[in-house]
């Protein structure tokens, strides 16, 4: 039996394809599920998204004051952001959930992992090393975790990925997600940057983008 929880979106005749979105601190699976009808992607795809929710925790740098988080946040420096211990241990719980989508009957080559800040921080640390290539991955707003340890531990290294940011995000510095970039590009991974004219948010000029990649992925 099935272990999710979330938010969905599911409006075609058959289930053809799956888009796994994931949230950023603060944030839960509902915050992302209007982005889904929004698409309007073509129903003959038949796209499932799923929103699930991250664990409530404390958070160290916001008091310990407890929220839906994927990983613990000690420091604000780029390199000891993401908990380590934490982000592995999120993977892990969204690794089940595409499995289950696989065991369904799903194709991995059909199924997108997304996420926005903490939630692409886990995407692009789960996708490359997870058992089966994906269809892609959407990393938005974010940074990537221990990326010196993405070379030996890659799995796929042909991936496809879409990344955005905002030029003013001041929550995730743009130079942080245009490090993931460089690092996910030297690894010989078809990865795509786009900048836009926004904070720590999504757009709907980026919006546009995600669909037309989408369609293009998922066709």
């Amino acid at each position: 039996m099935s272990q999710f929880d979330g938010a969905s979106y599911f409006n075609s005749p058959a289930h053809k394809a799956t888009v796994i979105w994931l949230h950023g601190l603060g944030d839960s699976g509902d915050g992302f599920a209007p982005v889904a009808p929004h698409l309007a992607l073509p129903e003959e795809l038949g796209v499932k998204f799923l929103f699930p929710h991250a664990p409530v925790q404390a958070v160290t740098i916001n008091g310990g004051m407890e929220m839906r988080a994927w990983y613990d946040i000690k420091s604000l420096d780029l390199d000891k952001r993401a908990d380590a211990q934490g982000v592995q241990q999120s993977a892990q719980r969204i690794s089940d959930l595409i499995d289950e989508q696989i065991a369904a009957g799903i194709s991995a080559d059909k199924i997108i992992l997304a996420g926005f800040s903490q939630g692409g921080v886990i995407a692009l640390h789960l996708a490359p090393r997870y058992q089966h290539k994906l269809a892609g991955v959407m990393a938005l707003s974010t940074y990537m975790s221990q990326p010196e340890l993405l070379a030996e531990q890659a799995i796929h290294k042909d991936l496809n990925i879409f990344m955005a940011h905002g030029e003013f995000d001041n929550v995730v510095p743009l130079a942080a997600g245009k490090q993931a970039y460089e690092c996910l590009q030297e690894q010989g991974m078809a990865v795509s940057w786009q900048t836009y004219a926004m904070a720590h948010q999504v757009c709907e000029q980026e919006l546009e983008a995600i669909r037309q990649w989408l369609v293009e992925r998922l066709s």
